[in-house]
């Protein structure tokens, strides 16, 4: 069996290595674009363009199912990636867990936070979500400016200054936290930290990894099989080209648990 994901760098890391844990044997197809990266700035009809090149590409190698591991493509790219590849091949998109949040938030109490870029901060698009979602619960948008670009280049100097200043910009009352970029799964932990202080457990985070990938084993008909033989490859494409996971891939748990897998064959 075999799942793609795409992105435009490595925030596709923690979705993927969801896969691998919830199938050890299975094939991943990983399509970065780094040619394009970042595609934030692009208009919809630049990312849907950048996005529709990865998707193609990943769709080359006939996997069960595409994960748009980017919360920017899913909300600019999706339905033209969805009439173009369905029903031969299930896309699955990206969104924050806004809902499971305010869900959590009421019964838990406090508030919610949503960290992600400054350009989705204040979008239509995520105001939508409070609006849909939020039943009530009290959100505040925080954006994170340079935290996606720091975790890309795998600086820890820029990711821990990028934090501290979010969590600066976070209300005290906060105890659930949406991680609205996929990148800021990758430094969960230390966001954790920032937020709670020395000795604190901090506030619970909300990605999207592990359900995105139950989401795409679903409609690709796979069961979940954490104990199957370790045996899945792994592919990964630059803008189209087989080559191999970014340097800085390596800095992050998730990275390093794909690198051990073998390079697949077709």
């Amino acid at each position: 069996m075999k799942i793609a994901l795409m992105d435009s760098g490595i925030g596709l890391l923690a979705a993927a290595a969801a896969v691998r844990r919830a199938r050890p044997d299975a094939d991943l197809v990983l399509s970065l674009d780094p040619d394009g990266m970042p595609w934030g700035p692009r208009d919809a009809e630049g990312i849907t363009e950048r996005a529709l090149l990865c998707a193609r590409a990943a769709a080359a190698y006939e996997p069960e199912a595409l994960i748009v591991a980017c919360n920017t493509a899913s909300v600019h790219a999706l339905p033209t990636l969805r009439a173009e590849l369905e029903p031969a091949l299930p896309v699955i998109g990206t969104v924050p867990a806004v809902k499971p949040a305010a869900a959590a938030a009421a019964t838990t109490g406090g508030r919610v936070a949503i960290w992600a870029t400054p350009a989705t901060t204040g979008s239509p698009y995520q105001q939508q979500l409070i609006e849909e979602f939020a039943n009530g619960a009290d959100i505040t948008g925080v954006p994170c400016h340079g935290l996606a670009e720091a975790i890309e280049n795998g600086d820890e100097q820029l990711i821990s200054a990028a934090v501290e200043a979010a969590a600066r910009r976070t209300p005290a009352e906060v105890r659930t936290v949406v991680l609205g970029c996929t990148h800021y799964e990758l430094v969960g932990e230390r966001i954790r930290e920032a937020l709670g202080g020395p000795g604190s457990d901090g506030p619970a985070l909300q990605g999207s990894a592990v359900a995105v990938c139950a989401q795409a084993l679903r409609r690709a008909g796979i069961s979940p099989d954490p104990g199957a033989a370790p045996t899945g490859g792994l592919t990964v494409l630059h803008s189209g080209r087989t080559s191999t996971l970014p340097a800085a891939a390596l800095t992050y748990a998730e990275g390093r648990l794909l690198a051990l897998a073998p390079a697949a064959r077709g």
